[in-house]
């Protein structure tokens, strides 16, 4: 059944549309706390301090940090292998290019390959940026405020950042769309609402995670 599930497109893109869901929970409550810089170290630092502690005591240190963050990588690897092989699939479908080129899709549906790969290699810089501290030159283990401050003092930390967050932003749009039409969430009726929440999502986490970086340039948090 799990190889059958696997193998045929259906199943693929059902893997993929509820992966991607997973993600986008993910992405939701990391903007939350991400937001908590707003309030000072003290707050952003207690929050940091909490997700190495959360599930204490009956979970030792970090151990539900990590079960997250394995989920997480799962959920990646499904996501971006099921995308990559359901286009080679549809390569293989089609191997003639359409003689009348139109641009029937929107942007977001046209740059799906792209945004996700540029989102892939973000996630490797913002892991060597902000956990391990290996590409950030000032990185202080234990002082997650100031290490976000520093990086986004940097016109490369920012440039990077953004153009990560607007890809996600265009990723969300289509994907929350497609997702809901795999899974048999959409109808005549709904369509039209689920457009609208796919639009809103991608909007808010757009603006959420960019209000950071900007809000370090212009020292509004410092």
């Amino acid at each position: 059944m799990t190889r059958t599930l696997w193998d045929s497109t259906v199943g693929k893109k059902t893997i993929m549309a509820v992966n991607g869901l997973v993600m986008l929970g993910y992405l939701v409550a990391h903007m939350v706390g991400n937001l908590k810089i707003f309030f000072g170290p003290g707050e952003f630092d207690g929050y940091a301090h909490w997700l190495r502690t959360m599930g204490a005591p009956v979970l030792h240190h970090e151990w539900a940090l990590w079960i997250v963050r394995v989920g997480l990588v799962a959920a990646v690897v499904l996501h971006g292998v099921s995308a990559y092989q359901l286009s080679r699939r549809d390569i293989k479908a089609r191997p003639a290019k359409y003689v009348h080129k139109r641009p029937r899709a929107s942007y977001a549906t046209r740059t799906m390959r792209w945004g996700g790969v540029i989102l892939a290699l973000f996630i490797v810089w913002h892991i060597l940026d902000l956990t391990t501290g290996t590409v950030h030159t000032s990185f202080e283990a234990g002082h997650p405020y100031q290490n976000v401050i520093d990086t986004f003092s940097t016109w490369y930390g920012n440039v990077i950042y953004i153009v990560a967050v607007l890809a996600m932003g265009l990723h969300v749009q289509h994907g929350f769309w497609s997702a809901a039409q795999t899974l048999g969430v959409g109808n005549a009726t709904r369509d039209r609402i689920l457009k609208t929440l796919a639009n809103l999502l991608a909007a808010v986490l757009t603006v959420g995670f960019i209000s950071v970086p900007v809000a370090v340039m212009t020292g509004v948090v410092s």
